[in-house]
This record gives structure tokens, C-alpha cells and sequence, in this order.
């Protein structure tokens, strides 16, 4: 049975059936935009971390422990590649200024210890990107709980599913991680898109796909404003 697809504006699909499941092939639109860091956007997104306060434009990255959080994080925000971050241990608040609009993106650790934080935030966030190990099978069932646990009382929130670590040996594909995580079961008004992502070599510049998901949430920020 496919999937039901629920497209941002200006965004086409197309399935493509395999092995039962339908996968969403999205047929990106491709815009041109200027980014640079803000510091002083950066400092706003601190503090309001820190008060659990926030401005209702940021964009919470979440996901457990492991699943490259910091290193998607840094490859939207620079364009290039940096794999050997610090685990995130608290927050991590950045700002991004285009042409069109300023994204602040606040992640919050994955650790258990730092789990009970996350619904703390949610209501005043534009857009959730959800970071999963593709390459993490055991921990799989445990990033699903924790996905529509999250979002079990938002059901129009956009969620963009980040399958990461793709490259890695024994990465499970697309279509598994639409499976393992039933993200057909997460409703029905929601804007919702898994993309499979990988950081390559330090220093190069992001993959098409990660390219892709820089541009997919800029516009739904753009959207959700």
C-alpha cells in the first residue's frame, strides 16, 4: 500500500514501489540563496536555549546520540564538510541569514539524559529535522518511539527524516528507514520528507542530496513564516 505524499508548495514527487513500500523520489526545485553565518542571530538562539524560551522561527535538529546530528548541522549551515565534531552535550544554536529569511537552527544533544529536553521546545519551532544512523539497526525501534513521541500531540508540524550515514557498509536503505520508522503512521495534515544523507571527507563540499535538503528546508521555513 504507497504512501500518502503531502508535498510542500512548489515541490514535485514521484514513487517508486519496492519491495511492497512506496518511496517518495522528490523532484527538487532548485533556487539560488546567499548564506552566512549571524552571530549575533547566534547569541538570541543561545540565550533563548538556555531560558527554554524561543522566537517561534527556529528549527530543532533532534535524534539520538551518534546519528551525525552536529556534522549535518554544520554541513547545511557551511556547505563543506566537517566529520570530526564533539558530541553535542548541551545546545548547539546557529543562525543562517539568506536572501529570503534568517533560519535559526537550535540542536539538542541525544543522550538520554538530555532527551527530557526535547519536548521543551517543540511548540515554538517552525520545522523539526529528525537525524536517524541509518547504519544503527539495534537502535532503530528506539528513534521511532522517540519520533512520534514527539510529535504525537503536533500533527501539523513539518518533519524532514535526515537517513543518515547512507554510505556506510550495511546502511539500511530509504525504503527501510520509511519501514523501521512508520513514518506512513504519522498523519495525514503533516509536510513530512525522509532524505537520505551522508557527510563525505573533511573539507569537501556537501553531497547533491545534502544540497537538497538545505534547499527543501529553507523553503519550508520560507512557507511556515
Amino acid at each position: 500500500m504507497g504512501a500518502r505524499l503531502r508535498p510542500a508548495a512548489r515541490w514535485g514527487a514521484a514513487l517508486a514501489a519496492t519491495g511492497g513500500a512506496a518511496v517518495a523520489a522528490w523532484v527538487w526545485v532548485r533556487w539560488r540563496s546567499r548564506a552566512a553565518l549571524a552571530p549575533d542571530c547566534t547569541v538570541a538562539a543561545a540565550a533563548a536555549a538556555d531560558q527554554g524560551t524561543g522566537h517561534g522561527k527556529q528549527i530543532l535538529v533532534l535524534g539520538l546520540d551518534g546519528a551525525g546530528k552536529t556534522s549535518v548541522l554544520h554541513s547545511l549551515v557551511t556547505n563543506h564538510v566537517k566529520r570530526s565534531v564533539a558530541p553535542t552535550e548541551g545546545f548547539n544554536a546557529i543562525c543562517v541569514n539568506t536572501e529570503e529569511s534568517q533560519m535559526e537552527f537550535l540542536e539538542i544533544g541525544g543522550s538520554e539524559s538530555l532527551r527530557s529536553y526535547w519536548k521543551m521546545y517543540l511548540p515554538k519551532v517552525l520545522l523539526l529535522i529528525y537525524v536517524v544512523d541509518s547504519a544503527d539497526h539495534a537502535r532503530l525501534p528506539l528513534a521511532k518511539q522517540l519520533l512520534h513521541q514527539l510529535i504525537q500531540n503536533n500533527s501539523t508540524l513539518p518533519v524532514v527524516v535526515l537517513a543518515n550515514k547512507q554510505d556506510l557498509e550495511g546502511a539500511y536503505s530509504i525504503t527501510d528507514i520509511h519501514d523501521a520508522l512508520a513514518l506512513s503512521d504519522i498523519g495525514d495534515n503533516r509536510k513530512m520528507f525522509l532524505i537520505g544523507t551522508h557527510v563525505a571527507e573533511d573539507g569537501s563540499e556537501i553531497s547533491s542530496n545534502m544540497k537538497d535538503a538545505k534547499e527543501l528546508i529553507a523553503q519550508l521555513v520560507l512557507e511556515a513564516q
